[in-house]
């Protein structure tokens, strides 16, 4: 019987958070307790920039952009982000960048895990993906139900399901 394997990524739907993105510009736009702030929520190369005149209304405005994000079922694990920085005048900026792939690190860890766990599986880091692969399906489905357990604060998807 030959083996049965899946892929573990990490890769973020750009257009569901461009989406998310226009939303929250137009109600950031619209809100009445963002009038005068300067707030914006916009692209900036591939990552997203966050501007207003405080750090609180800059906070504010990436809570809208994550209720938009979580609206559109994408995980918040995918951004990745400091405190707001001044940004010269009296502007505040958030830069946030957008998780793809698995850090080597982490992709480490995940595999120990996987190893720790002593299911009939091999788990082998392939660039910045993780391929699992094994004879049972059962096993399978627990390795997955581990490295969601051990997810390292990343957003796991699991592709390419090859029986």
């Amino acid at each position: 019987m030959a083996d049965s394997s899946f892929d573990v990524v990490v890769e973020t739907d750009r257009q569901e958070v461009d989406n998310a993105i226009n939303q929250a510009s137009k109600e950031v736009a619209q809100r009445f307790d963002f009038k005068g702030t300067g707030a914006s929520i916009a692209w900036s190369g591939e990552g997203i920039v966050v501007t207003a005149n405080s750090e609180e209304r800059v906070l504010a405005a990436l809570d809208v952009l994550k209720d938009k994000l979580v609206r559109r079922s994408v995980s918040l694990k995918t951004l990745e982000h400091d405190a707001p920085q001044p940004a010269g005048g009296r502007t505040y900026r958030l830069d946030i960048g957008l998780v793809n792939g698995i850090p080597t690190d982490k992709a480490k860890a995940l595999v120990k895990a996987v190893k720790q766990s002593k299911l009939k599986v091999q788990a082998a880091i392939q660039g910045e993906q993780l391929r699992i692969s094994g004879k049972n399906r059962d096993d399978l489905q627990q390795a997955q139900a581990v490295l969601r357990e051990h997810d390292q604060d990343l957003p796991l998807r699991f592709t390419n399901y090859r029986s």
